[in-house]
């Protein structure tokens, strides 16, 4: 019923005519002149009929596709950028630079996780599946475990490892036994991203050190904490670790928020210079559920400090009922989703429609108010 083709960083959406309704958050806009209007009207034809289809030549050559952009230089300070996503809904409730390139850190091992889980849910994988240390992933800089070649780290340690240690060599482990190499398991990550919708980041390794091409940006890693969450609940669990014991050294998880902030139930924290100080967050409260992220965070302190300030001021517009479906990939597998691919066209349409307006709260804040009463 309807593709998506994600390819040099640009989303395109088809839907044959006459088959879907698009569920848009359009209403409230009868005051803007009819000429404007039409050019909305446009837009949402224009997002229609433009056609799209997931191929595995793209998915293949995904990671080549993307840009090569230069997003800092010598003299070069991590800018900052911020989202609030309601997951019930799937309005923005707050957001800066969100679509502009930063590098992710160590949120990368959002998505080395997510291909893990993937691997238990396939039942490729068990919990206590020994997993092989190679002198590669052994050498890793810090933060790590200390691994040790030519020995083993079970599933289940190596997870524990990610969330709460966040350890590079533990992530080289896993992508080593997923792929092979760490080089072809970011390709499988970039291709993974793409699938999600995430048409702006590219990873080239599965920890998160410092490389130049890895980016990412906060609008992707919002789709990726709500992605991670509705695919894989069982094991999203592991972000809430409070702490981790392995060879008799207790390893505390760098995400303080989890213990100081009512409904955080994860997920990640990152730093190189590069990226500055970043987080992904997930709150529930009152039935209600966000996904905020903070990047460029200009200390531990200040990024929390900023992240608590972004759930308190935004969870109490976030709707109670669900209006919008879960996150889905879009890649032919047989989890892909029509719905979730339509959902992302509505997103584009109202993106642009912010571009053309100005002022994105002041066109959709009463379309909010209608959804936090329900449908």
């Amino acid at each position: 019923m309807c593709g998506l083709r994600c390819k040099g960083g640009a989303v395109k959406i088809r839907a044959s005519a006459g088959s879907v309704r698009i569920r848009i958050a359009l209403m409230g806009l009868g005051q803007i002149s009819p000429l404007h209007w039409l050019r909305v009207v446009g837009l949402l034809v224009t997002l229609l009929v433009v056609s799209a289809e997931w191929d595995q030549t793209v998915a293949r050559s995904a990671r080549n596709d993307s840009p090569k952009r230069v997003i800092h230089g010598p003299n070069y300070r991590p800018p900052y950028a911020a989202i609030v996503f309601d997951d019930k809904s799937g309005f923005v409730l707050h957001e800066v630079s969100a679509d502009e390139p930063r590098h992710p850190a160590s949120l990368t091992k959002i998505m080395t996780l997510y291909l893990l889980f993937e691997q238990l849910g396939d039942g490729k994988f068990k919990l206590d599946t020994p997993l092989q240390i190679s002198p590669r992933a052994a050498v890793q800089n810090p933060t790590k475990l200390g691994l040790k070649a030519n020995q083993t780290i079970t599933v289940e340690d190596a997870i524990r490892g990610l969330v709460t240690k966040s350890a590079n060599d533990a992530a080289v482990v896993v992508a080593e036994a997923i792929a092979g190499s760490e080089e072809e398991f970011a390709k499988l990550m970039t291709l993974k991203a793409r699938a999600l919708g995430m048409a702006s980041t590219t990873y080239v390794n599965a920890s998160g050190l410092p490389a130049q091409e890895q980016i990412t940006t906060a609008r992707d890693q919002a789709v990726l904490g709500r992605a991670i969450q509705h695919r894989f609940p069982g094991y999203y669990r592991y972000f809430a670790t409070p702490s981790f014991h392995y060879k008799g050294v207790e390893m505390h998880n760098h995400n303080a928020l989890l213990r100081q902030v009512k409904g955080v139930d994860g997920i990640k924290t990152g730093y190189t210079e590069a990226s500055g100080y970043n987080l992904v967050s997930s709150v529930r409260r009152n039935e209600k559920h966000i996904v905020a992220v903070v990047l460029g965070g200009t200390s531990n302190a200040a990024r929390d400090a900023r992240m608590r300030e972004l759930i308190e001021d935004h969870i109490s517009q976030a709707s109670t009922q669900r209006t919008v479906p879960i996150v889905r990939e879009a890649n032919g597998q047989p989890s892909a989703d029509g719905q979730w691919a339509l959902y992302l066209a509505s997103q584009v349409l109202r993106d642009r429609i912010a571009r053309l307006y100005g002022n994105d709260d002041n066109v959709f804040a009463h379309v909010r108010r209608h959804n936090s009463s329900g449908p």
